[in-house]
């Protein structure tokens, strides 16, 4: 196949080698899990289970809410302790409502739904309906319900399935190792998708520093028509699905539309292998394969958790820290989250748990910036880094959002390059969170208004009809009065 070059982008030290060669190892039950209700974009799901509950593993303990949201599942079988509030796997290490579940050690199986026979005879809506229940996000680190991205097939005429298995950040090895020992099970899961999305075509779309990962898909594919697998340019940030689109395809993603809106739906090599399971097993997205790194993990390793595990937990599983971490990271060191502490749970978009120590982490003091233009050079987007920053300092976000802030996918090329050290890709993430907030607050003005002027309407309305019936009123009483001085004058 052509590749097609992709602008910008920069080459990281990968740092892979700490676990690209340790084969997925399952993590053994912990003492508790613990299950936050928000694991995904959109509404959080509501508990269905309360303190005392036992549950099988694979039973439904939360429902999904609302057109964007996915429902949670026990990861194993055990009793509920608690449904309450547990600090986040988030930067801000605010609470979340979280079902916390005490396994039973028999990790016996509640009743699944009965596997779908045939996939490729089955309705696609079965195919969407069966992963709505089974509460598969995108495991890629986006956590995007996957079912709601299997309609985009209803709305768009779609050309290619791309699976995405770049992963270009340093340091996961995760998504590899998936495609190195799971290769079957990811191709069957990538068939399934297509026939739920109408796609005729499936690409799978490997960085060429994984040629293991290549031969071994290569090889799960070789008996399958249309479906191609390519190795693509080792060049961060490759994985982002509108550059690895491009890359692949040739066409580039208009600003504020989906690479759907140009025949494309990507998703992550995890997610197809959740979907095999899903569709041929009934079982739903209860764990979930992390890499664990780091200088200061002692035995970086790729393990199969079960989700609602404790970073703790996993630290102890690959042998604790032998230093003391600089930064805790959630995910890859360009576009990961640093954690607020190691007592917050795995979820379901966890691909990694990095320990950096000061070196790796390589921290600087902020310098002025010099003008240099090398963040204008390698933005992946085509962007301005330095003259979007310039408009955030002076928090002129109309400014910064009429130069393209809001196409920033948060890639961090510019911070990593800045030779002043200026934490640029911060500046673009405050801002398109305040512009989505002032979106939000702007919708909701513009609701009460239209909510207000309903009812304005609807008591003039109400107003103008008692007025009429009132003068109804009079006019019959008028009239009734009329008759009866005629019946008078003419009984007289």
């Amino acid at each position: 196949m052509k590749l097609f070059p992709v602008r910008g982008g920069i080459h990281p030290e990968y740092r892979k080698e700490g676990s690209s060669e340790k084969a997925i190892v399952a993590l053994p039950l912990p003492r508790a899990l613990y299950i936050p209700l928000q694991q995904h974009i959109g509404a959080p799901a509501e508990a269905l289970v309360a303190a005392g509950d036992t549950v099988g593993k694979g039973q439904v303990i939360a429902r999904a809410q609302g057109a964007v949201s996915a429902p949670q599942h026990a990861p194993t079988s055990g009793r509920v302790t608690a449904v309450t509030e547990i600090a986040a796997p988030h930067p801000s290490g605010l609470a979340q409502m979280t079902i916390v579940i005490e396994p039973d050690g028999q990790d016996a199986w509640a009743d699944l739904p009965a596997p779908i026979a045939d996939p490729f005879a089955a309705d696609p809506q079965a195919i969407k309906d069966r992963v709505a229940q089974s509460g598969i996000v995108g495991m890629g680190g986006a956590a995007f319900p996957s079912a709601v991205k299997l309609n985009l097939g209803t709305q768009h005429e779609l050309e290619i399935l791309l699976i995405n298995g770049a992963e270009c950040e340093p340091y996961l090895t995760c998504d590899d190792r998936v495609m190195r020992e799971h290769a079957d099970e990811v191709i069957d899961g990538a068939r399934i998708m297509a026939h739920a999305l109408g796609a005729p075509r499936i690409v799978i779309g490997i960085e060429s520093n994984k040629p293991q990962a290549i031969a071994a898909m290569t090889r799960a594919a070789a008996a399958v028509a249309n479906v191609e697998v390519v190795g693509v340019p080792v060049q961060y940030p490759m994985g982002s699905e509108r550059h690895l689109t491009q890359a692949i395809t040739g066409r580039e993603t208009p600003a504020r539309k989906l690479t759907a809106d140009i025949g494309v739906v990507v998703h992550n090599v995890a997610t197809a292998r959740a979907v095999h399971h899903a569709v041929r097993f009934g079982r739903p997205l209860i764990s979930r394969v992390i890499t664990v790194s780091g200088g200061a993990i002692a035995e970086p390793k790729n393990v199969e958790a079960p989700i609602g595990t404790l970073i703790f937990d996993l630290v102890v599983f690959c042998g604790g820290l032998k230093s003391e971490p600089k930064r805790l990271v959630n995910g890859g060191p360009m576009m990961g989250q640093p954690l607020p502490s190691l007592e917050v749970p795995v979820v379901k978009g966890t691909s990694g748990v990095l320990a950096l120590t000061a070196a790796e982490a390589n921290e600087h003091p902020t310098g002025p910036c010099i003008r240099c233009g090398t963040c204008i050079t390698i933005c992946p987007c085509g962007l301005s880094p330095v003259e979007m920053a310039s408009y955030i300092r002076k928090d002129n976000l109309d400014g910064a959002q009429k130069i393209g802030v809001q196409d920033c996918v948060s890639c961090g090329s510019c911070s990593y390059v800045c030779p002043s050290h200026i934490p640029l890709v911060h500046f673009f993430n405050y801002a398109k969170g305040a512009l989505a907030a002032q979106d939000r607050e702007r919708r909701r003005s513009d609701r009460v208004k239209t909510l207000s002027e309903a009812r304005t309407i609807r008591l003039e309305k109400a107003a103008e009809a008692k007025r009429a019936a009132m003068a109804a009123r009079k006019a019959q009483s008028a009239s009734t009065a009329a008759a009866s001085t005629a019946d008078d004058k003419a009984s007289a």
